[in-house]
């Protein structure tokens, strides 16, 4: 990748941003302000269904100096391209190439924000922007806090100028963001930061630079459990959502987060999520079950009363019946069942 002219010191010219609901008018409201000399390639994770096209890059293309466009697997990175995530793909970055994947998903999401960001901080460390823009959930977190880790700047849109505040909100509760903006002033500091002069690199524990590398290999290729995942944290006695695998707890500062043997990755709120739709789903099998019973129960009572044997034919009314309360109970249990769908900081104003 070519570098700033002006001088031969690293700057800040590494830009990568993650958004999810809402974020298709944010990214083009920011790109439009953006220079057609902007001196950085930019790296974008925006959450879509993995069997959607997408026409993001024709649309930021549209409103902006800038070219954006899906990168190929391998293609080298230029300054000034907008570099936008495929669906149902990792977008990587490694050395000064673009790495496009289909490793395990993490907050159920492929591509996932916090896979891009972890890559680029480790790439390229302290040259390294990151942005978290609007979205619901917590995507974007544990890659901002790398991003910090690694030297890099972390910034956040202003929540309350969001469309969706969660992922701002989140990312905040467990990020000190060098910079919190609206969306209005983010091309304006964007520009300023690549005008600046990258920190010094920052040293880390040898154990917190192996996981880091551990995390973006599964990432590129899965294989979690022969990369020794495990080990690099606390195995729970918690399953996996997606494949049931076993799970280990990883600890990122305050951020608590979970990976299973084959690859897959959660924060609390994602894990939360998933596991109370399972037991929702579960809870609705039970019931359809109960109710089939009943049917059942209810159409021998009738062969029975068909055949003039009352007595038994009670006996089998009276078992759909009881069938059916059961299943009313475990319906009443289904418009009760909280979601635990995760937003911890709505849980967390409630006992400030």
């Amino acid at each position: 990748m070519k570098t700033p002219k002006k001088t031969q010191k690293p700057y800040r010219d590494i830009i990568v941003i993650g958004a999810s609901t809402g974020g298709v008018e944010a990214l083009m409201e920011l790109v439009k302000a953006l220079p057609a000399d902007f001196p950085a390639p930019i790296f974008v994770v925006m959450h879509v269904p993995a069997d959607s096209p997408s026409i993001l890059p024709q649309l930021l293309s549209s409103v902006s100096a800038l070219e954006a466009r899906h990168p190929q697997d391998g293609e080298a990175v230029e300054a000034g391209v907008i570099y936008v995530a495929r669906p149902d793909h990792h977008l990587l970055l490694e050395g000064d190439r673009v790495l496009v994947t289909r490793g395990p998903k993490e907050n159920r999401f492929r591509p996932s924000i916090d896979a891009l960001f972890r890559s680029a901080a480790y790439t390229y460390g302290p040259r390294v922007t990151g942005v978290v823009l609007t979205g619901y959930l917590d995507d974007g977190t544990s890659g901002l806090w790398s991003v910090q880790r690694m030297g890099g700047v972390a910034v956040v849109q202003e929540p309350h100028d969001a469309a969706q505040p969660s992922m701002p909100t989140n990312a905040l509760e467990f990020v000190a963001a060098d910079h919190v903006v609206p969306l209005a002033q983010m091309a304006t500091l964007l520009v300023r930061l690549t005008q600046e002069p990258a920190r010094a690199k920052t040293r880390l524990p040898a154990a917190e630079l192996d996981l880091l590398k551990v995390e973006l290999t599964i990432a590129k290729q899965g294989g979690g459990f022969e990369l020794g995942i495990i080990d690099k944290g606390k195995l729970t006695p918690f399953t996996c959502p997606d494949c049931h695998g076993a799970l280990t707890q990883l600890i990122e500062g305050k951020l608590i987060r979970y990976r299973c043997h084959t690859g897959h990755a959660y924060t609390v709120s994602a894990l939360l999520s998933e596991v109370t739709e399972s037991v929702e789903s579960m809870l609705y099998q039970s019931m359809r079950g109960l109710e089939e019973t009943k049917m059942l129960l209810h159409n021998i009572g009738m062969h029975y009363t068909e055949t003039l044997q009352t007595a038994v034919a009670e006996l089998f009314f009276r078992k759909a019946d009881v069938t059916g309360q059961q299943a009313r109970v475990i319906h009443e249990s289904i418009l009760k069942h909280e979601s635990l769908s995760g937003d911890l900081q709505f849980e967390r104003k409630k006992l400030a």
